[in-house]
C-alpha cells in the first residue's frame, strides 16, 4: 500500500512539473530600462492622477520581482552587445561582441536557438533594426555589433520563424554584395512592410520579416519612430507584439518562444529627455499587455519575462528639493529629435533667417512654455542666448548623443524641462546599475533573489525544458 501511494505520489509530481512547463515564452527586454525608468514612469502616472505616490504599470503588477547585474566580461559598465549576448545566452562577453565568447573566436548558442532546437517556433523583434545589438545577439554571431550586413546573413542563416523590426541598417552592403532583400525570398521568407501588409501576407507565409514602410524608412531605418512622435500610421511595439503572437501561433502545438525589446528606451536616455523616456517605457508595457492576453488564454502553459539590457544615463528622480514635479513632462508634445524636425522646417520657410518669435511659439506649442510651463528669467534667457547662438548666421554646433544629433534649441529646451520636473541625468552613456527583473507564469517562480544576467536565459530554459547548449 506504501509503495503504491508512493507511485501515486510520484505520478502526481511528474504531472504537476510536465503542467507547469512554459510552453509559450516571452522575453520582454527594455534597453537601457533601468530601475528609476520603471519607478519615474509610475511615479509620472500617479501624478498625472493627482496623487504623490504610483499607478503601476502592469508588468511591475507581476507576482515575482528582483534585481539584476549587468557587468560585461571586460567592464563594470556593460555594452549592449555585450549584455544582449549575457541574456540571450548566459555568457558573459566582451563589449561589443554579438553571439560569442569574450575570445571573440568561440560562438555561443542563445535560447532561443535552445526553444528552436525543441521544436518551438520562434520570434525575435524589436522597435529598432532587426540587426542592432540586442536582437541580433539572439540569433548573430560576430566580433562587431557594427557588422550590420553580416549579421543580416546570419538571420537567415539561423533561420527563425517571425523577425521585426524598423528595417535592415544596411541591406546592400554599400552595393558591393547581394542585397539582404533579394535574399528573403531565396531562404524561404516573405517580407511585409506594416501591420495592414502583414495581415494580407501572413497567411500564406511559411518565414516571415515585419518592416515598417518603406515611405518611414526613407525618414529614419534605424528605428521606428518614438511613441511621443509616432504618427497615425506609423508600426508599433504593440503591432509587432501582436503580429508575432498571430504568427508563431500558427501552430500551437509545438510552442513557441518570442523576445521583443524596447529599443528606443536606451536612445531617448542617452539623449537625456526625461518626457520621451516614459513614454517609451509605457509602450513596452503596452507590448507587454498584448503579451498578458496571451497569457490569460493560457496561464498554465505560458512565462513572461520582463527585465533590460543594462541602464542608461543614470536617471535621477529628484534633484535635491526634496519633492517631484514630474507632470511637467505632460507639456512634452514632441521627443527631442522631433523638435529637431520642427526647427529644421522652421530654417527651410524662413531661409535659416527664422526670428525668435516663430520658435517661441514652437516651443509653446510643444514644451509649453510661457503657458503651461512658467519660466524663471534664467530660464528664459537660456532659450534666447542659444537662439542667438544657433539662428543668428554663426555655424550651429549639434547637439550629439549616442544616436542623434538635435539642435541646440531643442537640447536647451528639453534640459529646462527636466530641470523643472526635478530629474536629473549623470551621463549620455551606460551605467552599472542594477536592472529589474519581473515574471509572471510557469516557471515564474525561478526569478527571486538577486541574479545576474546570465542566469536569466538559463532559468527560462530550466522553466520552458530548453537543452542548453
Amino acid at each position: 500500500m506504501k509503495r503504491l501511494s508512493f507511485f501515486i505520489v510520484s505520478a502526481l509530481l511528474v504531472l504537476t512539473l510536465h503542467a507547469q512547463e512554459a510552453k509559450y515564452v516571452f522575453y520582454f527586454i527594455g534597453d537601457g530600462m533601468g530601475v528609476n525608468q520603471v519607478q519615474g514612469t509610475e511615479l509620472y502616472q500617479g501624478e498625472l492622477e493627482g496623487k504623490i505616490g504610483i499607478t503601476p504599470l502592469l508588468f511591475t503588477q507581476f507576482p515575482y520581482a528582483t534585481t539584476a547585474t549587468t557587468f560585461s566580461a571586460t567592464n563594470g559598465v556593460t555594452d549592449s552587445a555585450a549584455a544582449g549576448t549575457a541574456l540571450a545566452s548566459g555568457h558573459k562577453s566582451k563589449n561589443g561582441t554579438i553571439g560569442m565568447e569574450k575570445d571573440q573566436k568561440t560562438d555561443v548558442s542563445s535560447v532561443a536557438v535552445w526553444a528552436k532546437d525543441k521544436g518551438c517556433r520562434v520570434g525575435v523583434a524589436t522597435s529598432v533594426s532587426v540587426d542592432h545589438a540586442t536582437p541580433a545577439a539572439f540569433y548573430a554571431h560576430n566580433a562587431s555589433r557594427n557588422g550590420y550586413y553580416e549579421i543580416g546573413l546570419d538571420l537567415y542563416e539561423t533561420g527563425f520563424d517571425f523577425y521585426a523590426g524598423s528595417d535592415f541598417l544596411y541591406p546592400d552592403n554599400d552595393k558591393k554584395s547581394k542585397s539582404l532583400y533579394d535574399m528573403a525570398e531565396e531562404n524561404g521568407y516573405v517580407i511585409a512592410r506594416g501591420y495592414k501588409d502583414y495581415q494580407k501576407k501572413s497567411k500564406k507565409a511559411d518565414k516571415i520579416i515585419l518592416f515598417q514602410s518603406e515611405k518611414a524608412s526613407e525618414i529614419d531605418r534605424s528605428a521606428i519612430p518614438y511613441a511621443i512622435d509616432r504618427g497615425k500610421n506609423d508600426l508599433t511595439l504593440s503591432d509587432i507584439t501582436r503580429s508575432g503572437i498571430n504568427f508563431l501561433s500558427k501552430d500551437l502545438s509545438k510552442g513557441f518562444f518570442m523576445m521583443i525589446e524596447g529599443g528606443k528606451i536606451d536612445w531617448a536616455c542617452h539623449s537625456n529627455d526625461a518626457a520621451t523616456v516614459l513614454h517609451e517605457v509605457m509602450d513596452l508595457d503596452d507590448a507587454i499587455k498584448v503579451a498578458y492576453e496571451f497569457y490569460s488564454q493560457h496561464p498554465d502553459e505560458t512565462l513572461i519575462i520582463v527585465t533590460a539590457d543594462h541602464e542608461t544615463g543614470g536617471f535621477v528622480l529628484g534633484t535635491g528639493a526634496y519633492k517631484l514635479n514630474l507632470q511637467a513632462l505632460k507639456n512634452q508634445k514632441v521627443s527631442e529629435q522631433g523638435f529637431t524636425r520642427i526647427v529644421n522646417q522652421l530654417r527651410a520657410k524662413y531661409k535659416n533667417q527664422v526670428p525668435w518669435e516663430a520658435v517661441k511659439e514652437a516651443l509653446k506649442e510643444n514644451f509649453g512654455f510661457w503657458d503651461s510651463i512658467k519660466l524663471s528669467s534664467k530660464q528664459e534667457a537660456k532659450l534666447k542666448s542659444t537662439y542667438d547662438k544657433s539662428f543668428k548666421d554663426q555655424e550651429v554646433k549639434m547637439e550629439k548623443s549616442e544616436y542623434a544629433q538635435d539642435e541646440p534649441i531643442a537640447a536647451e529646451a528639453k534640459r529646462i524641462l527636466n530641470e523643472i520636473a526635478l530629474v536629473g541625468w549623470t551621463s549620455g552613456g551606460h551605467s552599472a546599475g542594477y536592472v529589474p527583473v519581473f515574471a509572471i507564469g510557469a516557471g515564474a517562480e525561478l526569478f527571486q533573489g538577486r541574479i545576474d544576467n546570465t542566469d536569466i536565459p538559463k532559468k527560462i530554459a530550466q522553466a520552458a525544458g530548453y537543452t542548453i547548449e
